[in-house]
């Protein structure tokens, strides 16, 4: 174990966890991303609205696959894998606990809240690693007790108590993003969506965001846009080095799995800014609202294009905005950053999760 240690970097450290909640984040989201807008229009048929009750349920494990997913790249035992999962679920803040007194009678509960914070889920995995790298060789005989009160509970519980300081930094960009929307209608689209372009890659949530600072009208269809130009040039990207599962999940919504890639080449930021900026014209031009549930979306279950044809938009003019613009301009600016620039090669969409 020692040896291990020694071998490992700090970047194959932090790839391996951004591998693992990578891979997660698209096995446990998949499915609501694919069925949820296929189901919702047949909810009075009880079978339906159960399945749908079960694949949003599913998203909320996203913590605990995230966690054995990383375990599992560092070579851990299936029940330090566990372990790692349990602790991560625990600091993800993707459970909540109040207390209601009724009658002089107090009552606890446990409720979910999401997927939590990707953020603290992966400081947490990568505390609980560490822990079981630094002293899980010393339990022996006892490690089928030792493992899930010091990894899954004690640095779960470490995680838990760091939740409310890592929050803080989706609350500082959230109200940094905040202060665009007091600018003139064009400038203000342009800003936010070439924002939400590349948080949506980051484990920063920007569906949290968007409802957080309560964006609503251009200011939501803009952010919307901004996904949408991120999985325009994942898309475009990654169809010519990967099977065609990978683009696939990309535009359906899975654009955090490129996470990985983003960080490991940010480079691939100037296509996404470039594509989100010139898309986000679009926005004031035919005035494509949106409001603060869809902000955060994009094209994921089309919930930025049906927010834009509430909102008055023709059918035509969603086409064209949320589909034509974005993959023309993906397609180009991958294009020339590529094979005109040279600025990265298409290796820098192989996804390897």
């Amino acid at each position: 174990m020692e040896k291990d240690v020694k071998k490992e970097t700090l970047g194959s450290f932090l790839s391996k966890v951004l591998d693992g909640t990578a891979v997660a984040v698209v096995v446990a989201l998949i499915p609501n991303a694919i069925l949820a807008s296929v189901i919702k229009p047949f909810l009075p048929h009880a079978a339906l609205a159960e399945y749908l009750h079960i694949i949003q349920v599913f998203q909320f494990f996203t913590p605990i696959m995230a966690g054995m997913l990383a375990a599992q790249k560092f070579d851990f035992t299936p029940m330090q894998q566990v372990a790692v999962g349990g602790a991560a679920y625990i600091g993800s803040g993707a459970w909540a606990y109040s207390e209601v007194i009724k009658d002089g009678v107090t009552t606890g509960t446990f409720a979910l809240r999401g997927i939590g914070d990707l953020i603290n889920t992966m400081l947490t995995i990568a505390l609980a690693v560490l822990a079981v790298k630094l002293v899980g060789r010393y339990f022996g005989a006892l490690n089928i007790i030792l493992l899930p009160i010091i990894i899954g509970t004690g640095v779960g519980y470490v995680g838990w108590k760091l939740l409310p300081f890592v929050s803080q930094i989706s609350t500082m960009i959230g109200q940094g993003i905040n202060s665009f929307t007091v600018l003139q209608p064009v400038l203000m689209s342009i800003l936010i969506a070439m924002s939400f372009s590349i948080l949506i890659i980051t484990p920063i949530s920007t569906v949290a965001i968007g409802l957080a600072i309560g964006l609503e009208g251009l200011a939501a269809g803009a952010a919307s846009m901004g996904l949408a130009a991120t999985a325009a040039v994942l898309v475009c990207g990654t169809v010519r080095t990967n099977k065609v599962g990978v683009p696939l999940a990309v535009f359906l919504g899975a654009m955090k799995m490129m996470m990985p890639n983003f960080f490991k080449h940010p480079i691939m930021a100037i296509p996404v800014l470039i594509t989100a900026a010139l898309s986000a014209l679009s926005i004031p031009l035919f005035n494509l609202i949106g409001t603060p549930a869809s902000s955060g979306f994009g094209l994921v279950g089309m919930v930025g294009p049906i927010a834009s044809l509430e909102g008055g938009s023709g059918v035509l003019i969603i086409v064209l905005a949320w589909l034509v613009i974005p993959f023309i301009v993906g397609f180009i600016a991958n294009k020339v950053c590529q094979d005109v620039l040279k600025l990265y090669s298409k290796d820098i969409f192989i996804f390897k999760g």
